[in-house]
């Protein structure tokens, strides 16, 4: 079972389902998005609506992997991080792997293909309000507002809530060869984000 803390539409929990063959466990404080993941198909997946903190109705170690995508950029205080970390920690088995896929403030006011994280010459420390831009699939692009989550904060909460082996990469978009839409790898020159990717996987496994 590979849990999706924060699926959202469900649409990166069914890909990663079908690509893995694996069964999903998604789970959302929102329920609307519950609903959209439900709406998506997925077989064989599940949905659970995350409330206070706690996803009721999961044992302990129901989960033998876990991913977080972007959650993070929503939560203000380092207490709700560590939340989302505990909680996580208490659904996977013992030895399983969590990956968490953030981006980086430390590429703040970078030109991206399709992201630009923060304003020039601009430094943000954990939990500050980050402004964001996405660039949408029709070329306009919207502005969101995060909150800045420095890589380097999230090793010691990870370790301090009972995981081990954290380690941090920032992928490039030619690792995207062979796993992404190869017309979406074409779409694109990518320059900037070879020269200094925007994103960061920190990976840890349960003690």
């Amino acid at each position: 079972m590979l849990l999706d803390f924060g699926c959202g539409p469900g649409r990166v929990a069914g890909h990663a389902g079908r690509a893995l063959g694996m069964r999903i466990i998604g789970v959302d404080a929102s329920p609307d998005m519950l609903a959209l993941a439900r709406e998506e198909g997925t077989p064989g997946a599940e949905y659970h609506l995350v409330a206070d903190g706690r996803v009721g109705g999961l044992a302990d170690a129901c989960a033998d992997a876990a991913m977080c995508n972007h959650v993070l950029a929503s939560l203000p205080d380092e207490r709700t991080v560590l939340e989302v970390f505990t909680e996580i920690h208490r659904l996977l088995r013992p030895g399983a792997p969590f990956a968490l896929l953030t981006t980086d403030p430390a590429c703040a006011g970078i030109e991206y293909a399709s992201l630009r994280v923060g304003e020039p010459g601009v430094s943000y420390g954990p939990g500050e309000a980050m402004p964001v831009r996405l660039r949408r699939t029709d070329g306009t692009w919207q502005s969101v507002r995060n909150h800045a989550w420095p890589v380097e904060t999230f090793p010691p909460l990870l370790e301090g809530v009972g995981f081990t082996d954290v380690a941090q990469h920032h992928p490039t978009p030619d690792e995207a060869v062979g796993v992404a839409d190869p017309e979406h790898v074409r779409s694109r020159d990518w320059s900037a984000e070879r020269l200094r990717p925007p994103l960061v996987v920190t990976t840890a496994v349960k003690r």
